[in-house]
Formats: C-alpha cells, sequence, structure tokens
C-alpha cells in the first residue's frame, strides 16, 4: 500500500460522507440529504454498545445500499488499546462482525480509538497483525494530537513495517464543525509525525439539525468499501 504522510493524494477530490450512532432509517437519511447533501457513504458500528451506539443489521446494510451509499465500519467494543493480545483480540471481533454481515473479503474495518483511551504500540501491532491474515483490511479512528496515540502509532510503524503499510488512518482533526457537502472543507486532515495513510479525516462532529458527522474520504479508501 502506498504511505502517504499529509493525508490523500494528489489532485484526487475528496468524497463527502457521514457517520452516525444511530441505525440509519428513512427519517434520518432524508434529514441529511435535505439539510446537508448527499452521502457517498455512511460509516456504522458493528455492533450495539449501551448509551454509546446501535449495531448495525442486514435489514439497514441493504436499506443503506438502496439509498445508493456505501457502508464504512466501525469496531468500538473496547474502552482502551493496550497489549498485543487485546489486539489481536479487538480485531478478531471485528472480523467476525464483518463476516457475520457478509462485508466482502478485502473491505476496511475501523477501531475507534478515541483521544482519551489509553494506547500503546502492542495494540496496534496487535491489531494489523490480526488482520493481516484475515482477507480484510485494518483500520483506525484517531486523534494524533491529543493523546498517546501518535508516540504508540509511530513506535509500532518502527518496530513492524507493515503498520504504515497495511493500516489506513481515520483523523478525528482538526475540527472545523459539521457542514453541507458544498461548504465542506480542503481535505486536510491532522496526520501523525510519522509515515501514515490518512484517508478519512472526520471534520465535523455532532450535528444539530441531523445527529451526524460529516467526513470527506481520499478516493482510495472509497473504492475498497461496500
Amino acid at each position: 500500500m502506498e504511505k502517504e504522510g499529509e493525508g490523500g493524494g494528489a489532485g484526487m477530490r475528496a468524497l463527502w460522507g457521514v457517520d452516525s450512532a444511530v441505525q440509519v432509517t428513512d427519517e434520518l437519511y432524508k434529514c441529511v440529504t435535505r439539510n446537508l447533501g448527499v452521502p457517498k457513504f455512511w460509516g456504522r458500528y458493528l455492533t450495539r454498545v449501551p448509551n454509546a451506539s446501535e449495531g448495525l443489521t442486514k435489514e439497514e446494510i441493504e436499506s443503506i445500499h438502496r439509498k445508493g451509499a456505501k457502508i464504512l465500519p466501525i469496531y468500538n467494543g473496547f474502552r482502551q488499546a493496550t497489549g498485543y493480545r487485546e489486539g489481536t483480540v479487538a480485531a478478531s471481533n471485528t472480523i467476525y462482525s464483518l463476516q457475520f454481515l457478509g462485508f466482502p473479503r478485502g473491505t476496511f474495518g475501523f477501531g475507534n480509538i478515541e483521544h482519551f483511551f489509553e494506547v500503546d504500540e502492542a495494540w496496534i501491532r496487535g491489531w494489523v497483525d490480526r488482520f493481516y491474515t484475515s482477507g480484510y483490511r485494518p483500520g483506525l479512528y484517531h486523534d494524533s494530537t491529543r493523546g498517546k496515540f501518535n508516540e504508540a502509532y509511530c513506535q509500532a510503524a518502527a518496530n513492524e513495517p507493515k503498520v504504515s503499510d497495511q493500516l489506513v488512518l481515520w483523523s478525528a482533526e482538526p475540527l472545523p464543525g459539521v457542514s453541507k457537502e458544498k461548504d465542506s472543507p480542503r481535505f486536510n486532515p491532522a496526520v501523525p509525525t510519522c509515515k501514515a495513510n490518512v484517508w478519512l479525516w472526520q471534520y465535523g462532529r455532532d450535528g444539530e439539525v441531523c445527529p451526524v458527522d460529516t467526513n470527506l474520504m481520499d478516493p482510495r479508501l472509497f473504492t475498497q468499501l461496500w
């Protein structure tokens, strides 16, 4: 995989989409299309986590596809990211959910690492190593400006070249705010201080009109979504 230390590829237009903790009902989809734009992709959590997210279902997948959007699958069934074995376990749970829901091999699964999580380089290596033999591909939502992710990621990449080669990162910063598609910023996510594939940027969170976050995606990732 090409390494990209400064976000997306030159000359390629980023694609606009959203993610939500709640299910994509017809009402929510209409809210987004009427007030924000037509999403090319929709990020959804793979499993239900109480007080955090509703889990994606096969019926919801069919509905999203009928609406013409691809799906960005997110796994958030953990609250810290430390230890090699724990990284492989989280990856295994993600892979199981992808398989159960029918995601084809070659698609990405994104683990959700918030800036306040404990995270170490061993967990990141475990995550990547487990995905490497699964037929699916590893992604991580992260914040490289706050918390411990930047240091952990760069150490993992130094210890294991597969990390910077295989892993795609979804940046949570900077945060100019939720916008309509036509008013979205230029693709310019915060990136780690070492080589990384930062191909996705959540530039707006917690929309007031519709309960979604807004994102921009590098076309290289979009082509590998389902």
